[in-house]
């Protein structure tokens, strides 16, 4: 559309480039005269010096300065202004003083810009952009990250048509920041992964100007960008395993949606969600992200160890359809993409997996390991004490890896009958106590001989942990340490059973110190301790959650039909 032209409809084959017909001078004293309620003749006389023919309307006149008014809001993407100036001819009165007002702000109102962040929708047609969505491209970002830059290449667009790619080519050809930006963000995008709080999020994607970003006047959060929403949300959490574990659901969605959408987290919608849930399934490209379990340091830190099984999916979906939910109640969002997204094979109904437990002969096998690791495996003997003491205290109590972290020898109590019991602060910060058998019992005591603290529990310091930091005396270990330790143990012990027990040392290749916890409560039902009593231990809300480590009785069963079914002589 050229300068000064007119139409009521702005063409949807043109790109919304903006339109510089702003009405002169006299053009706007002509349309406040006809506000304050001047008839259309008598103010194009008076401010235009325009006399119509005899018989012919000066409405037209008026129409079209009203007409290049919403043009120009449109095109300052001022939908809003533009509603306001379209108002039908007999509301001129009742608008005349709003008007006015929008008729200034349009007069300092620049040319916008266009971000690569900006949503296709913002200035491309109609058209274009229905088929450009068909094909998960929804913003400019897409436009010059995803599509490939070659000839014809809207052929691999479906529906597009050659006009339209001239046009979209047009577009970027008359604003030039935007490749230019592309050609940098590229990079920026396709590098190594790194943890959150290391990774500089680009001003395009970090959710200033998120695509459902409520307006921030009304937001109760003085988040600027998602990040800073994430850190809001992270710090309600009181808890260091649940902080963590939330963490890095969310760590995991922020990462993928700038580097595999090219869009900030306040910018997905319910397909992108769809999307994420396919991409939990199986992490691509693997090299960029997955990898060993790694502290967040390192430089081969990955965010996945390997694809995620259908119960874990529905746990991350659950943690960010929870996120979204607050920043929505904090208005900070508009919408929850992940809301009604389900997870097929999510739901537990049988037995909690064997291959996530140790068997009896596989935990005699693993501990076995432990024992003379300072000779054989190299360890401290610090260090080989400490392990031995956490391996029993872990089996024989099924304690939480945040529980057994925390833990310190003035949460130990007894009762009148003399019993051991543990209290502890498990999930949901809920309080309970967990009963020492005499097995972790009998090892605290070898253990704080060893670190030459008092066996007697008169002349306990209530404040010392039960598990030591070989570092720093007097202090526990922490949760994510524990964690590697463990893992530590069990690739060692899997070097050395490989050619013993082939599957044991597979097992123990993905075995993560919460196995512990699975192990404790399968071999304490199948010895016989009650499913109550179990339960209890464990402190789960139902029977029916503890029942999950009944896989015994089918071992059981099995044995005992074969044995009295015998294969023919």
């Amino acid at each position: 559309m050229n300068v000064g032209e007119v139409s009521s409809k702005p063409s949807e084959e043109v790109i919304k480039t903006g339109h510089e017909g702003f009405p002169t001078l006299s053009e706007l004293a002509m349309l406040r005269a006809w506000y304050a309620g001047m008839s259309p003749r008598a103010a194009t006389v008076q401010y235009l010096q325009t006399l119509t023919s005899p018989g012919k309307s000066s409405r037209p006149l008026v129409s079209d300065v009203r007409q290049r008014l919403v043009a120009f809001a449109t095109s300052r993407h001022r939908n809003d202004l533009a509603q306001l100036l379209g108002h039908p001819a007999a509301q001129r009165l009742q608008k005349a003083r709003a008007v006015l007002y929008a008729i200034e702000i349009l007069r300092s109102l620049p040319l916008p810009q266009p971000l690569i962040s900006d949503d296709v929708e913002r200035w491309l047609p109609p058209r274009v952009v229905r088929t450009l969505g068909a094909h998960g491209i929804r913003s400019l970002a897409d436009l010059t990250v995803r599509v490939p830059h070659r000839k014809q290449w809207w052929r691999g667009i479906a529906g597009l048509g050659e006009r339209s790619a001239r046009q979209i080519e047009t577009f970027f050809a008359s604003h030039p920041q935007l490749t230019e930006r592309a050609r940098a963000l590229v990079p920026e995008l396709r590098g190594e992964l790194v943890p959150l709080e290391d990774f500089v999020i680009p001003h395009e994607v970090d959710g200033s100007r998120g695509a459902f970003r409520a307006p921030q006047a009304t937001s109760t959060l003085k988040a600027a960008n998602d990040y800073q929403a994430v850190q809001a949300w992270l710090a309600l959490q009181e808890v260091d395993a649940t902080r963590r574990a939330y963490r890095k659901e969310v760590e995991r969605l922020m990462l993928w949606a700038i580097f595999e959408r090219g869009m900030a987290l306040t910018s997905l919608s319910t397909e992108d969600a769809i999307a994420y849930r396919a991409f939990l399934r199986r992490p691509a490209p693997r090299s960029r992200w997955i990898g060993p379990s790694r502290l967040r340091t390192s430089s081969d830190w990955r965010p996945f160890q390997g694809a995620l099984a259908p119960r874990s999916i529905a746990y991350a979906l659950s943690v960010i359809g929870t996120l979204f939910r607050w920043l929505m109640e904090q208005r900070y969002t508009l919408a929850n993409p992940f809301s009604g997204i389900t997870v097929k094979g999510s739901k537990r109904n049988g037995p909690v997996d064997t291959s996530r437990v140790f068997s009896e002969h596989e935990w005699e096998l693993i501990r076995s390991n432990a024992d003379g690791i300072e000779w054989i495996g190299g360890w401290s003997e610090e260090a080989g004490q400490r392990l031995r003491f956490t391996l029993d205290f872990w089996y024989a109590t099924g304690l939480r890896p945040s529980e057994i972290a925390k833990a310190m020898l003035g949460d130990i109590q007894f009762d009148a009958q003399g019993d051991s019991w543990l209290h502890v602060v498990g999930k949901g910060s809920k309080s309970g106590k967990v009963s020492l058998p005499l097995l972790a019992t009998g090892v605290l005591d070898r253990y704080l001989a060893f670190r030459r603290l008092p066996v007697s529990r008169i002349r306990w310091n209530p404040t010392t942990p039960l598990i030591g930091n070989l570092e720093q005396e007097g202090s526990g270990i922490t949760a994510s340490r524990l964690g590697v330790t463990m893992r530590r143990f069990f690739l060692y012990a899997a070097e050395r059973l490989v050619d013993v027990s082939p599957t044991t040392a597979e097992k123990l290749k993905r075995a993560s110190s919460h196995w512990m916890r699975h192990t404790h409560a399968t071999h304490a039902l199948g010895r016989g301790v009650d499913l109550t009593i179990v339960r209890d231990n464990l402190r789960h809300a139902s029977v029916a959650t503890t029942s999950v480590y009944l896989h015994a009785d089918e071992i059981k069963r099995a044995r005992q039909l074969s044995g009295a079914f015998p294969p023919r002589a």
